[in-house]
């Protein structure tokens, strides 16, 4: 067998693993948008078959039509939005005062927010339940904010801290002779420059807090208060055997998610390359 023919080969082996790897990620996202156009009578039909027969839009319907599915979907997007808008704010902020100022204990905060990340979220549970309840935070969307945007700023204040100190100090050094401070150089230095890194924050961010669940299941008890995770799962329960229904309603949901990601996958790769590589 010849260098070049045996080159060809591994090429071609290379690309049907990851052909195959690529189909089995993605066969279950096909087979739920395949099911939630079926009927219910061939909703658990033959899995293989991913076009159905006969494709309608009334699970469609009823998910739509279904009482306070629409408020469920508003909660879940006033949260999220919020939460993101926060998270994004503040996380920038504290990445810059650890990459670009000096202040006493810098480093010793740091590390308490490195060591941070490695606590499991599932053990916060109940002390962060116990601290909602004296801040009378309990069953209301607003509460779910703080608890959003404090778990979720260590992860991307390390992931931003790292992407500004790639950014040359030069440039401050250029504005301070100008008269910038330090609130300047942030606002018109350091964000714009950052662009990659601030949507690869909002992407994760936005995700995080819409499709969070635990949290929310546990301090919201008001029908009104519920937000899209928790209607979907009910849902689930209401209509066990009724999985285009379920599925409808979960596609429905991850329509925001997927804008989102579109409207700032530009700077996710990049953001993702760049980030959180040195410190």
């Amino acid at each position: 067998m010849t260098r070049a023919w045996r080159k060809t080969v591994l090429y071609g082996l290379r690309y049907l693993l990851l052909g195959l790897a690529a189909f089995v990620m993605v066969y279950p996202f096909l087979f739920m948008v395949s099911t939630s156009f079926k009927s219910r009578s061939l909703a658990l039909g033959d899995p293989t078959s991913l076009w159905p027969s006969d494709p309608t839009l009334e699970n469609y319907i009823q998910v739509l039509g279904t009482e306070n599915f629409a408020r469920y979907f508003l909660n879940s997007a006033g949260v999220a939005v919020v939460s993101t808008a926060l998270i994004v704010l503040l996380s920038s902020m504290m990445a810059y005062a650890f990459a670009r100022l000096e202040f006493r204990g810098k480093r010793t905060l740091f590390t308490l927010i490195i060591v941070g990340l490695t606590i499991p979220t599932m053990m916060l549970i109940i002390p962060q339940f116990l601290l909602a309840r004296d801040l009378h935070l309990l069953n209301s969307l607003p509460g779910l904010v703080p608890f959003y945007v404090g778990t979720a700023l260590a992860f991307n204040t390390f992931l931003l801290s790292g992407f500004f100190q790639q950014i040359p100090r030069e440039l401050d050094e250029a504005m301070m002779i100008d008269g910038a401070g330090p609130w300047r150089r942030f606002w018109d230095l350091i964000m714009p420059l950052s662009k990659p890194a601030v949507g690869t924050v909002i992407i994760f961010s936005f995700l995080g807090t819409w499709d969070e669940f635990a949290w929310a299941l546990t301090v919201l008890n008001d029908v009104d208060n519920r937000t899209l995770p928790i209607a979907i799962a009910l849902f689930q329960g209401q209509h066990s055997t009724s999985w285009g229904l379920v599925f409808a309603a979960s596609l429905i949901a991850i329509v925001p998610v997927l804008i989102v990601y579109i409207l700032f996958q530009r700077n996710f790769v990049a953001g993702l390359t760049t980030g959180a590589l040195k410190h």
